[in-house]
């Protein structure tokens, strides 16, 4: 029998500091039912509280359907009997939920932040919001994602007479990368240790599953057996992150002598030379005093700062250390700088 995901205990957890967190976030495999989860949960709360919910998209472009896609696979499993429909609003920039005739929720994109912004009476009344594929495996998200997400709920947890509402979020995903905005923002990607099943912090809870009976009816499919050596099968089933490659992660033993600074990303990450073994490393244990300080990118470019592409000879010597095998890293974050740099 199919087992599938239940998110009780992501729910009932605290944050970092004790309090009931505001987001929740779930990644597992691929069809482990954390999606049918949570929109069957916000969909019973307003069939029984009559909390209306908000699905967060992307794009506008996405909203295009939203009744079919939200309500289709649950209403054959829960809500027989019931019917949704979606009314574009504001010519197409959200759309209205309506079941059985009756005001259910909205569906909102992040790229339309601004316009949500200059309307945001319309949507005091969202208790709950889902926002799936929080992670995208193309890597395509809005330009300034995470701040245009931060003022959406802003916008709508201003409401109800009150400058800040309580309105919890579920933000579902398969493991794509820990390096993914999200995660990089609230300092997740340099914690998260893929053998984590949970993980909190302030104002958030993280669970990492593992369906193992989707797994095998994933694996069993013929059609996924063709490609059982391609590394998207490994993702889909094992619940590893698509794009993370955590070779080399490790720590060299000894002590090193530091060669540099680089700042990627508004973090300064310290440049370690190993010479017993011939091991460059990086991590965060940055020497303030230390004179030579690049940055990868202009918008990083600070005081006492040069640009790492004017410093070709440390550049082409960092390259040849990478492409022989004897770089090491901290993390990902501290591998994903390093890659940047040498990509000039």
């Amino acid at each position: 029998m199919p087992n599938f995901y239940d998110g009780t205990k992501l729910l009932s957890l605290k944050d970092i500091n004790g309090r009931t967190p505001e987001i929740f976030m779930c990644t597992t495999n691929r069809s482990a039912g954390k999606t049918t989860y949570f929109n069957r949960l916000v969909l019973r709360r307003f069939i029984n509280k009559r909390q209306k919910f908000g699905l967060l998209y992307r794009f506008n472009y996405e909203l295009d359907g939203v009744d079919e896609k939200f309500f289709r696979d649950i209403q054959g499993l829960f809500f027989k009997g019931h019917e949704m429909m979606a009314k574009k609003r504001m010519k197409g920039i959200y759309q209205e939920l309506f079941l059985d005739g009756e005001p259910c929720g909205y569906a909102i994109s992040i790229n339309s932040a601004d316009q949500l912004k200059r309307n945001s009476h319309l949507f005091s009344d969202i208790e709950n919001i889902v926002f799936d594929e929080f992670q995208s495996e193309q890597n395509h998200y809005c330009d300034n994602e995470v701040t245009k997400f931060i003022s959406i709920h802003n916008s709508i947890a201003r409401g109800q007479g009150k400058q800040s509402r309580y309105v919890p979020v579920y933000m579902i995903s398969n493991p794509v990368t820990i390096l993914n905005p999200y995660y990089v923002s609230m300092g997740i990607s340099t914690r998260l240790d893929p053998n984590v099943k949970f993980l909190k912090g302030a104002g958030w809870v993280l669970e990492q599953g593992y369906n193992e009976s989707a797994a095998q009816a994933t694996k069993l499919s013929a059609f996924n057996q063709a490609f059982q050596n391609d590394a998207y099968i490994a993702y889909s089933t094992e619940a590893v992150y698509l794009q993370d490659d955590y070779s080399f992660i490790e720590t060299p033993k000894g002590r090193g002598n530091y060669v540099c600074t680089i700042r990627y990303a508004n973090t300064d990450f310290a440049i370690w030379e190993f010479s017993d073994t011939g091991i460059v490393f990086v991590d965060y244990r940055v020497d303030k005093s230390f004179p030579l300080r690049l940055t990868v990118e202009a918008e990083d470019h600070k005081l006492n700062y040069v640009m790492v592409n004017n410093n070709f000879i440390l550049l082409q010597k960092l390259r040849y250390y990478f492409e022989h095998g004897a770089m090491r890293f901290k993390d990902l974050k501290s591998k994903d700088a390093i890659l940047h740099a040498l990509s000039f």
